[in-house]
């Protein structure tokens, strides 16, 4: 087999792996690799192929970590997003509140609710703002 092929072949397989460990970090490897195989059909020694996969594996893989497309910062993200909790600016009713963390009957379940920092916690309504979990974190109704 031709060294292209072999770059090639291992990226596939690394994408393979991302499909099951759920981050972008395997692409990035897998952008690496692809490297390499333009780097074979471009006529360099596997020397120059394997110093340049590495190269932009590295690189891709700290401008990832550095962008704001982390899957910590995501999750953060999500737990936000109208979109993906309908919950989000939906109202509950908190009877009372011990050291700022209650727990409240929501769609028929009980949920533990948070006080967003910054808040007073006092009975009453109160907006959900995040989900995290199982954990509603509200802030006073306006």
């Amino acid at each position: 087999m031709t060294d292209w092929s072999l770059w090639l072949m291992a990226a596939g397989a690394t994408v393979i792996m991302e499909l099951f460990s759920g981050t972008f970090y395997l692409l990035m490897i897998a952008l690496g690799l692809i490297s390499g195989a333009l780097a074979a059909v471009l006529g360099f020694g596997m020397a120059a192929q394997t110093v340049l996969a590495a190269l932009v594996g590295m690189l891709a893989t700290v401008l990832l970590r550095l962008s704001r497309y982390t899957p910590e910062q995501l999750a953060v993200a999500a737990g936000r997003d109208p979109n993906q909790h309908l919950d989000i600016g939906q109202t509950v009713q908190v009877s009372e509140w011990q050291d700022g963390m209650a727990r409240v009957m929501y769609r028929g379940a009980l949920w533990d609710v948070e006080l967003e920092a910054g808040a007073t916690p006092a009975a009453g309504a109160y907006t959900i703002r995040e989900v995290r979990g199982s954990r509603l974190i509200v802030a006073a109704a306006a």
